[in-house]
């Protein structure tokens, strides 16, 4: 997979009012290098439009397009690749479905990073860092140690996920995290170019 900093998830939740692509192209004219739809509450009709609005915006900014658990949507739009949580489908039965897509895999823990990497997958989320609203089901935070395990230990990509904001990407980043994955501080803001310039300029 192409390497990436600046990972934006969807979340329509937090910008009540504005369009899901309206926001999304933003992020992306900000420098997000991938967009993950991620929606729980959609029924399948209704969650493939929206993939393929996003696959036709990813493909003409030339942005990585990744759908969060549904594999018959990502097949169906030609989505570049999948993420899955520990819940999911396992990693090698994923792969038979997508062949060479990206697939990405949730981890929590050290154990879970590095069976993860064992299993082939092309990059990992590592969170939450922080306590975060954005999913309900969340485990406990993970805080910025489990970051400098994975940094010191992980050879794939990671991006550190999970309650992430301008006011301490600074630790996260200090803590070895070189991808940062955003979602409220991103598609919430007021200014959605300029908080993902400004979370790139301190990945700089």
């Amino acid at each position: 997979m192409k390497d990436f900093r600046l990972y934006a998830i969807t979340g329509e939740q937090f910008h009540p009012g504005r369009s899901m692509i309206e926001v999304m192209e933003e992020a992306i004219l900000g420098g997000v290098d991938i967009v993950q739809l991620r929606d729980k509450t959609s029924g399948k009709e209704e969650l493939l439009q929206k993939a393929q609005a996003l696959r036709e915006l990813t493909r003409k900014h030339g942005v990585t397009f990744i759908v969060n658990d549904h594999i018959d949507i990502a097949l169906a739009v030609d989505a570049d690749g999948i993420h899955l949580g520990q819940e999911d489908v396992p990693l090698h039965e994923a792969r038979k479905l997508v062949g060479d897509k990206i697939i990405g895999i949730s981890t929590h823990k050290l154990e879970e990073a590095l069976q993860a990497e064992r299993d082939g997958a092309d990059y990992i989320g590592v969170g939450p860092v922080f306590p975060t609203k954005t999913k309900v089901d969340v485990v406990d935070p993970v805080t910025v140690s489990y970051v400098r395990e994975v940094a010191d230990r992980i050879r794939i990509p990671f991006v550190a996920i999970g309650g992430i904001k301008l006011s301490n990407v600074d630790q996260v980043i200090a803590a070895g995290a070189t991808r940062i994955c955003a979602v409220s501080e991103i598609v919430g803001s007021g200014d959605v170019q300029g908080t993902c310039k400004a979370f790139l300029a301190k990945l700089n």
